[in-house]
């Protein structure tokens, strides 16, 4: 039986505009600290909506079982560098646009917008608020430590949305908070959650799991993303916000280009 969806949003970070503030500050952090900018572009970088199509993602067998994204690892070892993109997360937006390709036949969603969104989350997965101690990806894909959002009580300019999953997925009885790479709310996930690794569990702290409920969400309601409508729809469907719109739409255009790395 086919369950109906409501439309969903409010997922992660930033939905919370104090959040989405702090994050904006990172380049500067960054450059105080001597650090190039993320985006230290060879060429301008397009300004396209939909943004430009990144690299092309080789064919794998995706319904092969266990997990398919270790399939892409000679494509995104050699598209690390340029987009200054951990391995492992590359390897999973492309395994989601894969995927999608067979579910979501008409959406036609490309791994650099799933990696758009990545970015202004969570810094694919490195983003927690804590600039001394960042996450990283362990071995499996899940950030270490755990990113976990604010309660979402209605304080600190959030929204208050109590508890929808009695904390099984992000530990709060009494507040649902964003949790993972992508930030999902609970109640995102419940509708979109999704198996990327082949573990048999959705769990959205784990990247591939966590890009392909991204593209999921991205192409609810059969938008076609390779059209403007359909894909200003499906990243305000992820959040609200026309300055987070931008942001992915900047983001993702920077992936479609050659970036220099970094040392």
């Amino acid at each position: 039986m086919t369950r109906r969806l409501r439309r969903i949003g409010g997922c992660g970070i930033g939905v919370v505009l104090v959040v989405i503030v702090i994050i904006s500050l990172v380049g500067w952090v960054l450059s105080f600290l001597g650090k190039p900018p993320a985006f230290d572009e060879l060429a301008p970088v397009p300004q396209s909506m939909p943004p430009e199509p990144g690299a092309e993602v080789p064919a794998i067998d995706v319904n092969s079982g266990g997990r398919t994204a270790d399939k892409l690892t000679f494509w995104a070892e050699d598209l690390s560098a340029q987009t200054e993109i951990e391995p492992q997360a590359l390897r999973a937006y492309g395994n989601a646009e894969l995927v999608a390709r067979e579910r979501f036949p008409n959406c036609h969603i490309r791994w650099n917008t799933i990696a758009g969104l990545a970015y202004v989350e969570t810094r694919h997965g490195t983003y927690n608020g804590n600039w001394f101690k960042p996450s990283k990806l362990d071995e499996n894909g899940y950030p270490d430590p755990p990113i976990v959002g604010i309660a979402l009580d209605g304080t600190n300019n959030t929204a208050k949305i109590p508890d929808t999953d009695n904390g099984t997925i992000d530990g709060d009885s009494e507040h649902d908070r964003a949790v993972g790479p992508l930030q999902f709310l609970p109640q995102s996930w419940e509708q979109v959650g999704a198996d990327g690794n082949g573990d048999g569990v959705a769990d959205p702290n784990q990247i591939d799991d966590a890009a392909l409920g991204a593209a999921a969400l991205l192409c609810f309601g059969d938008r076609d993303l390779s059209i403007e409508e359909g894909w200003k729809a499906g990243v305000l469907n992820y959040n609200q916000s026309l300055d987070y719109l931008r942001k992915v739409q900047s983001a993702a255009n920077s992936y479609s280009i050659p970036q220099r790395a970094t040392s």
